[in-house]
């Protein structure tokens, strides 16, 4: 029989080899599971993200972020329209119910979307030939027609203008198209390369895909003049290329809905088929609600059953169904005659106050004394502004002034208002002359 002292020895001994084999055991399950994610990188930071946070740590009275891609008004808060707070509260006090949208979403929204994009009197749209769907957003609409077309589109390759929204050659190629580019913005003069865009796209092969922004260029800001775009629609005619519009802004860049969409109606007016991304993030102000539409001009409405079906086979497995609120807010306003007109309004009061904002900046650095040329500061149009001001500057602008914006010269002129235009004309004319 073991002594006490032994049979403590051997109890000692047995409690380590279970410590010690629990400890391995966990060893082996923790070095299992950091293995399954060893070889995942580090990702890239957001560069949009990274100016805001240095925006939110700086303690300056005086800072302005100029990176910002949303509205905001005088007095540099977001901005509800009446029309939204009206049409919601006409939703919510209709007590629907929550249950699932269709696939490609709410009709009466999607219907008076393609109405104001393309017409209320467009062809396609009476011949019931025009395949349109609500979608996530301009985001979601982009990626529904990539992956419409990297399964039918014969070429696979989507030409974008250079520079484009960040986000564009993402999209793309993510859903396997081959992404190349096409010359657009001239550095030298900060204005549109079209010598160069013409030459790039007369050299494009058939059947290529081509990504056109229709009104308000993100990020430059730089837009063709009519004649321009009439000139484009021959080369794309010509040489047989499929326009791809992106419309983020309709509206919302010179104030007129009807003139923000030229570009797209004077495609399809001509006979060319077009596709179609909208976004109502930035002239509804719904920015959270993910609000937007995809549509392709058919020739037939045999086509577009076929097309509609696949549309359907597309957005099934991304996400199944759109959101519903921010569609019956939309359709809420575009179907009332009285509360569209009324938004109309609104939309135009936003695009004035950025025209107005633009214009001040100008005379402020002129006022100053600048021997540069600010006359792109008031001809581009929209959101942002390519200031031609380089990464350096930039910098200083940040580092000195607490002024933040995107190191390729690019500014929100949303985030200009009355109260720190005079800092900000300064800051520009420090680091620039």
């Amino acid at each position: 029989m073991l002594s006490a002292r032994a049979v403590s020895r051997v109890s000692a001994g047995s409690m380590r080899c279970r410590v010690a084999a629990v400890t391995m055991s966990t060893a082996i399950s923790s070095a299992r599971f950091a293995s399954t994610w060893a070889n995942v990188p580090q990702g890239p930071p957001d560069a949009i993200l990274g100016i805001t946070e240095a925006f939110k740590a700086d303690t300056a009275s005086h800072k302005i972020n100029l990176g910002v891609g949303a509205y905001r008004d005088n007095e540099g808060k977001p901005f509800v329209l009446n029309t939204v707070r009206e049409a919601e509260k006409r939703v919510v006090g209709k007590k629907l119910d929550k249950e699932y949208a269709p696939i490609t979403g709410l009709a009466n929204f999607y219907t008076a979307a393609a109405e104001l994009a393309y017409g209320s009197n467009s062809a396609p749209i009476k011949e019931n030939r025009l395949a349109v769907s609500q979608t996530i957003s301009g985001t979601g609409a982009l990626r529904v027609g990539a992956e419409f077309l990297a399964k039918f589109l014969p070429s696979k390759k989507i030409l974008l203008p250079t520079p484009s929204w960040a986000n564009h050659k993402a999209v793309f190629s993510a859903a396997g198209l081959e992404v190349g580019q096409y010359r657009y913005y001239d550095k030298s003069t900060i204005s549109l390369d079209f010598d160069g865009l013409k030459a790039d796209l007369e050299q494009a092969a058939p059947g290529t895909a081509v990504l056109l922004h229709a009104c308000a260029h993100n990020p430059t800001g730089v837009d063709p003049t009519k004649e321009q775009w009439q000139a484009i629609f021959n080369v794309v005619k010509e040489r047989q290329l499929f326009p791809l519009f992106d419309m983020a802004y309709q509206g919302f860049a010179s104030g007129d809905c009807d003139r923000d969409a030229y570009a797209v109606r004077y495609f399809v007016d001509n006979g060319l088929p077009v596709a179609l991304n909208q976004s109502f993030a930035k002239n509804m102000g719904l920015y959270g609600e993910r609000i937007g539409a995809f549509s392709i001009v058919c020739e037939s409405p045999e086509e577009k059953a076929r097309v509609d079906s696949q549309l359907k086979i597309i957005v099934r497995p991304l996400y199944s169904n759109p959101p519903i609120h921010g569609a019956r807010i939309a359709a809420e306003i575009l179907n009332d005659a009285q509360l569209k007109q009324q938004w109309l309004g609104e939309v135009k009061s936003m695009a004035d106050r950025m025209i107005e904002m633009r214009s001040l900046l100008r005379e402020k650095l002129e006022n100053l004394g600048s021997k540069k040329d600010w006359s792109h500061v008031t001809s581009q149009i929209g959101m942002f502004c390519y200031t031609g001001l380089s990464p350096e500057q930039v910098d200083r602008l940040a580092s000195e002034f607490s002024v933040y914006g995107t190191r390729d010269g690019r500014i929100s002129i949303c985030g200009i208002n009355a109260s720190n235009v005079d800092h900000l004309a300064k800051a520009i004319f420090a680091v620039s002359g």
